[in-house]
């Protein structure tokens, strides 16, 4: 397996746009290590007659029906009342898509 260097936590560091001090991008650099060696050793298990799962207890999501409902014009202002800026009955944000 593959060793986990300084220099692979840089890189997804800058990914993630993380500024790490030296004494974290040591500290990384071994847990990540730690993690694969872990993984490894999953990965040496024979799992051939293990079924696949994608929960250990089986649940099932529980949706509601989604429904349109009013609000009075009393509750509207309200919960306006918190936005930094708001143009008619909406909130207003920046631009976030460029």
């Amino acid at each position: 397996m593959a060793k986990i260097t300084r220099k692979d936590v840089e890189y997804v560091a800058r990914l993630a746009r993380l500024e790490l001090t030296d004494a974290e991008k040591e500290k990384f650099t071994v847990q990540l290590e730690k993690i694969l060696d872990y993984i490894d050793q999953l990965n040496k298990l024979d799992t051939k007659d293990t079924p696949p799962t994608s929960h250990v207890l089986p649940l099932k999501n529980v949706w509601r029906k989604d429904e349109l409902s009013q609000c009075s014009g009393e509750i509207r202002e309200a919960l306006l009342k918190n936005a930094p800026d708001r143009e008619g009955n909406f909130f207003k944000v920046k631009k976030v898509i460029e």
